[in-house]
């Protein structure tokens, strides 16, 4: 029987949002300093909770503002959550906003060893895996080129190229994989596809239903925070699409 690799207990989240038209930095300090800042409180995950397991592929879907990608970056512990509690027993390997944990001055090159290290790998395996990571990211002599310069495309296919170099124990993806031409997503699908039968749990978002349910064992509803429903990915990709 699999291990429960993620525990995400009665997650709440929530943030301040000023509620004042204020239009300049000076007219926020102003009205700081004189402590009439009016805030409202708004709640992006509630009281969610579920559990995944080891090898599992679990599809995140829902509307825009549903909560997918604050409850990805809570997993990935890039946001603390206000209430409640997650347990992730792996290495993560998150694939969230286009072009995070990337510096666009500097080159592609650079930024491979920049991203890598972020993701933990070291200079020596980086070195040694380089050729792999150009070779699948298909940047060819662009590689050299400040990422500044690259479209949104070649973002994800070099951020997609570092994060799969090696076997993750958990990898989270929102949305990437929907960014480029279509030849680059099918390589991607294809790359994901042996992850995931090499045991790799993977929490994944996307708008796209037929997606969905070719890669995830399982799927998980959001609307408003909460969770709708959790169950089979043909049985809730048929109720989301009544």
């Amino acid at each position: 029987m699999s291990k429960t690799i993620i525990e995400v207990d009665d997650v709440t989240m929530r943030f301040r949002m000023n509620s004042d038209r204020i239009m300049s930095l000076k007219e926020f300090v102003t009205t700081a300093i004189r402590g009439k800042l009016e805030y409202q409180e708004f709640t992006a995950l509630d009281h969610v909770s579920f559990q995944v397991k080891r090898g599992e592929t679990l599809g995140l879907i829902g509307r825009n503002g549903a909560g997918k990608s604050t409850l990805l970056k809570v997993i990935s512990g890039i946001l603390k959550p206000t209430s409640g509690s997650v347990v992730c027993r792996g290495n993560i390997v998150p694939m969230l906003e286009l072009g995070s944990g990337f510096d666009f001055d500097l080159t592609g090159r650079e930024n491979i060893f920049l991203n890598g290290a972020i993701l933990g790998y070291s200079e020596e395996f980086l070195l040694e895996r380089y050729e792999e990571i150009v070779e699948f990211s298909e940047l060819g002599g662009f590689i050299e080129t400040p990422i500044r310069n690259y479209s949104s495309g070649m973002l994800a296919r070099l951020a997609f190229s570092i994060a799969t170099v090696v076997k993750p124990e958990i990898l989270i993806v929102d949305e990437i994989l929907s960014v480029g031409d279509a030849a680059f997503q099918e390589k991607s699908r294809r790359r994901m596809m042996e992850l995931m039968g090499g045991g790799t749990t993977v929490l994944f978002v996307s708008h796209s239903i037929q997606q969905i349910r070719q890669m995830c064992n399982r799927v998980l509803w959001m609307e408003q925070g909460k969770m709708q429903m959790s169950g089979e990915a043909s049985e809730v990709c048929d109720a989301y699409a009544l």
